[in-house]
């Protein structure tokens, strides 16, 4: 059985460490043309063929609601660094593709965040780094 106090402690200190470093890496973003939901969402489409991905799979890795972030994705169809189609395959759904532009701007702040987050990961071992994805993809279920 789990140790309750145990449990509590590990989460406070997971919770606190994830807080500070999102905190932290937030800094990334300034002087940038995107913002960090927008960059969430090019990473997502940017990474799936064809850099396209389904509207309901964008939303399943965001941290917010699915109405904001379809307003989200409007915003970005706007400002050109998507488009947004229907999806064939769902009737009811959508298809997002990162056009030229988003592609550009999304490599172009990605190289920076992740150099960031590699300095501030450097603090942890490649033992360390695996055993940590492999417990944060546990407890996701996965």
């Amino acid at each position: 059985m789990t140790d309750r106090k145990l449990a509590l402690e590990a989460w406070e200190s997971l919770f606190r460490a994830q807080h500070e470093l999102f905190t932290e890496m937030n800094t990334d973003f300034e002087g940038s043309d995107l913002a960090q939901a927008e960059y969430d969402v090019l990473l997502t489409v940017t990474r799936s063929p064809d850099m396209t991905a389904r509207l309901r799979d964008v939303t399943a890795n965001m941290l917010i609601s699915q109405p904001s972030v379809s307003r989200l994705v409007d915003r970005m169809v706007s400002r050109g660094l998507v488009e947004k189609a229907p999806d064939p395959e769902d009737g009811r759904g959508a298809l997002i593709t990162a056009t030229d532009a988003g592609a550009r701007e999304f490599r172009s702040l990605a190289t920076v965040h992740g150099r960031s987050i590699a300095e501030r990961m450097s603090v942890l071992e490649d033992s360390e780094l695996k055993t940590l994805r492999d417990l944060a993809e546990k407890l996701r279920g996965r």
